[in-house]
């Protein structure tokens, strides 16, 4: 069937099954019907307050019922949805508003954003408000993600998909009116997509607070979920649990568990494969501006271990070397990817510009090679971009805030290893005079950064961190604090 506006998709769903369970959030649940008739009267409210086609809606609420009856509601007006953590601190959502001038934002304080109208969470539109459908309108742009700026402010990473879906398409190995696990945070693009990807198909989808190992297998018991979205992280978790736990629940009905957002080392994906079958591990490797992606399921991976799959259909790969030649077969260079429909085609940015060499390729910052058959396989990060748990976190970002703390000439910030979230952030603060209060640091901190992008460790230097021209070697830096000790 051609694309359907999502405007109109929860209403194609709520035709077939009213009374299915559409979102259960740790319990909570709503049906298709209700799920369709509340966002009506939301649209109609946000409508009220000023928002129009193809308009911004910050959306800043945490994994609930309510931030999907804001998502949706933003479509069903043809709006673009714009998530941000609910614990963003004020300084960092403030630049995110500026840069992207909503016509409204969701979860704050009402005046907050004067003359922005603002509503607050637990929003509730007026019962005068119908429930009846509303004008079908698409908006041009699906959705618009925040990313940390390589210069230290946020970047919106506005798709140039509009805001329809074929319902009938196979996408993530997610069947029509099946079941989907989300226990990341919905601001996050991957638990944002594959969520809302769900629901287009009209499969039920189960979200949670945050993630808890042994209560996300109960989840899946329980729902006898199908579907599941994970990073590393979340798996290193589960496989932690005591055996006789891990083993207690019944989760026979995944028939496929996606993990991305962060490498996977080999050992668990091993366990994983083991434990649920090859034919259930799924992997993904991309970016949220979409120019392409490859994938792998784990039957293909045992014959290509270590990789990160093929490219998909819609996109072409390559290898380049410093020089900027193509690599061949089995040499390590920097990954570039292109959408087959050109550079561009799929996502613009505001507050920063794409980077690509000449024609049209662009990189998401990752060294790999790949092999006779096509296989990529990553190696390292180029870019200095740090992943903790599935989050991508720029140092120059939570730079710009320790070096606006008094008494800081200037900092840096590293990736050292973790076991449990892939890296965690080290600071090395250069202080030439004084003793450094990491209490006040840390205040200082809160209000400027949201918990995962805090120094997990501090350390004091008094020589200068930056060179004559003002650069930070980083690779240096992290290299020399992973030397045994003397």
């Amino acid at each position: 069937m051609p694309a359907l506006s999502l405007s109109r998709i929860l209403a194609h769903w709520a035709a077939i099954q009213p009374e299915r369970v559409a979102v259960d959030h740790e319990g909570h649940q709503i049906t298709w019907a209700d799920l369709d008739a509340r966002t009506n009267r939301l649209a109609r409210a946000y409508a009220d307050l000023g928002v129009k086609e193809n308009d911004f809606v910050t959306i800043a609420l945490p994994n609930s019922l309510e931030f999907f009856e804001a998502t949706f509601a933003a479509w069903k007006l043809g709006a673009t949805p714009q998530p941000v953590s609910a614990r963003l601190p004020k300084y960092e959502r403030d630049q995110i508003v500026e840069l992207g001038k909503p016509s409204l934002v969701v979860g704050v304080a009402e005046g907050e954003y004067a003359p922005t109208p603002c509503v607050p969470a637990g929003f509730t539109p007026d019962s005068s408000l119908s429930e009846e459908p509303l004008p079908e309108k698409t908006a041009a742009s699906l959705k618009a993600m925040t990313s940390g700026g390589s210069t230290g402010r946020p970047k919106l990473i506005v798709s140039k998909l509009p805001a329809q879906w074929d319902t009938e398409l196979d996408f993530l190995e997610i069947r029509n009116q099946g079941s989907m696990l989300i226990p990341g945070p919905l601001y996050h693009n991957g638990p944002f997509m594959w969520a809302t990807i769900a629901l287009f198909k009209g499969a039920t989808v189960a979200v949670t607070t945050r993630f808890d190992a042994e209560k996300t297998l109960e989840l899946i018991d329980r729902l006898q979920l199908e579907t599941a979205y994970m990073v590393p992280t979340m798996m290193r978790r589960i496989w932690a649990l005591p055996e006789d736990v891990r083993t207690r629940y019944d989760i026979s009905s995944l028939n496929a568990l996606w993990h991305l957002a962060a490498p996977c080392p080999p050992w668990l994906k091993e366990a994983f494969i083991e434990w649920l079958g090859p034919e259930v591990i799924w992997e993904l490797y991309g970016g949220t501006e979409g120019q392409g992606s490859t994938t792998i399921q784990g039957t293909e991976w045992l014959t290509h271990k270590g990789s990160v799959g093929k490219p998909v259909e819609t996109c072409e790969m390559k290898i380049v070397g410093e020089e900027g030649e193509t690599l061949q077969p089995g040499e390590v260079g920097e990954v570039f990817l292109r959408p087959l429909a050109g550079q561009g085609t799929s996502y613009y940015y505001l507050g920063a510009e794409a980077k690509a060499i000449e024609g049209g390729w662009e990189s998401l910052g990752d060294m790999g090679w790949m092999d006779e058959d096509g296989y990529l396989y990553l190696t390292d990060r180029k870019s200095d971009m740090i992943i903790v748990g599935g989050a991508n976190i720029y140092p120059a970002e939570v730079e710009a805030a320790l070096d606006a703390f008094p008494g800081v000439r200037s900092s840096a910030v590293i990736g050292l290893p973790d076991e449990d979230m892939g890296s965690r952030l080290h600071a090395i603060i250069d202080m030439p005079t004084g003793d450094l209060d990491e209490a006040a640091l840390t205040a200082h901190l809160k209000e400027r950064l949201v918990t995962y992008k805090q120094p997990k460790s501090i350390e004091l230097v008094r020589e200068p961190l930056r060179d004559d021209a003002g650069k930070t070697r980083r690779k240096a830096l992290r290299e020399a604090r992973l030397q045994p000790a003397g």
